[in-house]
Parts: C-alpha cells; structure tokens; sequence
C-alpha cells in the first residue's frame, strides 16, 4: 500500500498544476499577493492563539478556561497526527515539482505539502468556535476561506493538500467535540431554528 501512495501523489499533481498554477499566478498582482501573504501568517498560529486566549472573555472563568483547555489539546493532538502523516507522506511541494512553473511566493518551512496545516488549523478551529460562539463565524469565515486559497496561491500546497487538511481539521474538530459531549455546530443550528 504504502509504494502505491507516490504514485497517487504523481498523478494528482499532473491533474493539479495546472490549476495550481494559475493561482499562482494570481499573485502577480501586489494587493491580492498581500492579502494571501497576511492570511497565511494569521493561520501560521497568531489568529488560532487569540481564539484559544479569548475563550474565558466570551464564556466566563469556568467554561472559558475549560475550553481553552480543549482546543489545546485539540490542537496538540492534531499538530502530532499532521506530522506523522506529512513526514510518511512526502508529498513534493508544487513549486518543487513544476520548479519554474508555479511561483513560491511565501518561504516554506519544509518540502512536503500534504496535507495543509494551515486549513487544517483554520477549519478545525471554525468547527469549534461554530459549537461555542457561532457568533464569531461572520469574520472568521472569510479569513478561513483566505487562509485555504492562500496555501495554493502562494505556490505552497496543492488543491487536494488543501482539502485533506480541511477534512482533518474537521474531524479533529468533531472528535473533540463528541469527547466533551458538545452538540456538533449543525445539531445546534437545527435546535435553534426547530426552537
């Protein structure tokens, strides 16, 4: 199984360059090159650190320490598992892959791309602030989405890293709130709208 996995990976990059490429390209264009630039340092850890530190303003001593606690460990488990699976991986970055083709517009900090930490911290962190304060979704939303085409845009991740983060970025976020018995963002939804 494990030899099958570079094959996997080396006929989606020949599907996906091209796309990556182009949105790549994009950057060419210095405002929208520094609105990816700021989303991929906010979803470096600064943005996710102020979600974690706010959680007694917004809910009180008790819960909010609580769930202070919670994300961390959430995100400590997920840092761990992200690790091992990019480390096993080895998925060449895109620009190292097509080097000349697709811009590096950002230093990466390694040579693999899958999956993208950053979209998955960015969705793993919404899925939770959903369940506890859906309040915040209507600004962190949009910085969600700029944080995951901010990966691609900027030569670092390839579409499908970006979606294998999300898809683990959600399901740390479900597990974790299924362990501390917290009603999932849509069970809360449907109660209030059936309410």
């Amino acid at each position: 199984m494990a030899s099958r996995i570079p094959q996997v990976f080396d006929r989606l990059d020949l599907i996906e360059w091209q796309l990556c490429q182009r949105m790549a390209g994009l950057s060419i264009h210095r405002p929208w090159l520094s609105t990816l630039k700021i989303a991929s340092k906010l979803g470096d850890w600064p943005l996710w650190v102020a979600v974690i530190a706010a959680q007694p303003a917004l809910h009180g001593r008790d819960l909010g320490l609580r769930l202070m606690i919670e994300y961390s460990l959430t995100a400590l488990v997920a840092i761990a598992v992200y690790k091992l699976v990019k480390t096993r991986l080895c998925r060449e970055r895109p620009f190292i892959t097509f080097d000349g083709c697709i811009l590096c517009n950002e230093p990466a900090r390694d040579r693999y791309s899958f999956p993208s930490g950053h979209t998955m911290h960015a969705v793993m962190f919404c899925v939770l602030v959903a369940a506890h304060t859906p309040g915040l979704l209507v600004w962190l939303v949009p910085i969600v989405v700029l944080i995951a085409i901010s990966r691609v845009g900027l030569g670092l991740h390839y579409i499908t890293d970006v979606a294998a983060g999300a898809a683990l970025g959600y399901g740390f976020a479900v597990l974790s709130l299924h362990m501390s018995s917290t009603p999932l963002p849509v069970q809360t939804l449907a109660t209030t709208v059936a309410g």
